[in-house]
């Protein structure tokens, strides 16, 4: 009798770990957490996040620092393993910080879209906006890439990576970001990256809904 609980229990655990969702957050050093502790990152505080909200979920930290779209798009085929459930693309910095074109910043989201869509993972996309020191015109074609390609694939949508730093709609005056910013002025702190998380994280609790749906 003792044999048999155990082994129902051994196969209960099984089963409740196997009806855990794994998301894989694709990104670059935002996503890496850069400069931070690990536990202070995007990734860990995200999935502090998802478990204060009851989200049975588990978060992968797919983030490399300095990649760009195109270092997503080389490796979104083995990040996307089996297990995996969902991600989160949240590319396009480094593209920007580069200048590179936006053309080709397109057919490399468009590339990893098509991968997830191949694999059956549902998505949420995460738009980035380019400064104006390219000019108008570069940024109007880059910023346009996020939407018009979550709306072609229909994929989850969040309109900015920094929607929990904005004030009234956008981003507020650089010095007011100053003391949430590490001493690169570049990368978030810890507190940066808790209200980013604190801002991001509706989108990711709907991305784990849909993913149970």
């Amino acid at each position: 009798m003792r044999k048999a609980l155990i082994g129902f229990v051994v196969l209960y655990a099984g089963a409740v770990q196997a009806d855990q969702s794994v998301i894989v957050a694709l990104g670059d050093s935002l996503t890496q957490g850069y400069g931070l502790p690990a536990e202070q990152g995007f990734v860990p505080q995200m999935q502090g996040w998802l478990d204060a909200q009851g989200a049975d979920v588990r978060l992968i930290n797919a983030g490399v620092s300095g990649d760009t779209t195109a270092g997503g798009l080389a490796r979104v085929e083995w990040t996307l393993t089996p297990d995996v459930d969902g991600m989160i693309v949240a590319l396009g910095g480094n593209d920007v910080l580069r200048g590179l074109p936006p053309e080709e910043a397109r057919q490399n989201l468009d590339g990893i879209l098509k991968a997830a869509k191949a694999a059956d993972v549902v998505v949420l996309l995460v738009g980035m906006q380019a400064g104006g020191n390219f000019g108008p015109a570069y940024k109007t074609q880059f910023d346009a890439i996020y939407p018009d390609l979550a709306a072609a694939y229909d994929v989850h949508f969040a309109e900015s990576f920094f929607v929990g730093l904005h004030e009234n709609g956008s981003l507020p005056e650089f010095g007011a970001l100053l003391p949430l910013l590490q001493a690169d002025r570049l990368h978030p702190n810890a507190e940066g990256v808790a209200q980013i998380v604190a801002g991001l994280g509706p989108y990711v609790l709907q991305l784990t809904e849909a993913i149970k749906e």
